[in-house]
């Protein structure tokens, strides 16, 4: 089971990155925290502090156009917003 998914890169999680020392990754829907604590340090090589996971459900959504009704479904995703301690941090943008 792959645990990270991928790293979520935004204008809100790097912000938490340079303030709070805080990562967002995309998860698999079935991993817990102290699996997603060792994928993270395993990946990286950082200690974790604090892991928090959230939770999200499909989305559909409908609308009638000039074709019909078009529907559309968004699918569940597991987000994991992981704290590093003190002193560590992890660069996305090494590779580019």
């Amino acid at each position: 089971m792959r645990i990270i998914i991928k790293p979520i890169i935004s204008e809100k999680m790097t912000n938490d990155s340079e303030v709070f020392n805080r990562y967002g990754f995309v998860v698999n829907n079935k991993a817990n925290k102290i699996q997603i604590r060792t994928a993270v340090e395993a990946a990286y090589g950082v200690a974790v502090a604090k892991v928090r996971t959230m939770n999200y459900p499909v989305k559909r959504s409908s609308k009638f156009t000039k074709k019909g009704m078009v529907t559309s479904v968004i699918g569940a995703y597991k987000k994991a917003i992981v704290e590093l301690a003190e002193g560590d941090s992890i660069d996305f943008y090494n590779n580019i």
